[in-house]
């Protein structure tokens, strides 16, 4: 894989990804060849401010935590209002890093 073409990937995705991985994943991309990287272009990402918004609007009814894929934790914080608005809260401080976790994990399956 070319310098230009990991650095080009990075930097149009490196929203979606935690700074402090970025490193590694530079350093992993550069060693995959090219259908590996075809197959890591092809990998959706989870939108960290989107997933916010949808966090404080609609925390309460556990829509984000059904989109990070946490069906359980979903359902918990639909039967008990985000356990009295406790864990809703706890969420909007932690759900752009749990988005950016999992698009990283996922990425992590491709290579």
């Amino acid at each position: 894989m070319t310098q230009d073409k990991v650095d080009m990937y990075i930097m149009s995705n490196q929203k979606y990804l935690p700074a402090e991985k970025i490193v590694f994943l530079k350093q992993k991309l550069l060693e995959a060849d090219e259908a590996k990287f075809s197959l890591v272009s092809a990998v959706e990402f989870k939108d960290p401010t989107t997933l916010l918004l949808v966090s404080i609007f609609l925390g309460g009814l556990g829509i984000d935590r059904f989109m990070l894929g946490e069906t359980g934790m979903g359902i918990l914080k639909l039967l008990t209002a985000g356990l009295c608005g406790i864990l809703t809260i706890i969420d909007w401080f932690s759900v752009q890093k749990k988005a950016k976790e999992r698009n990283y994990n996922n990425l992590m399956l491709v290579l």
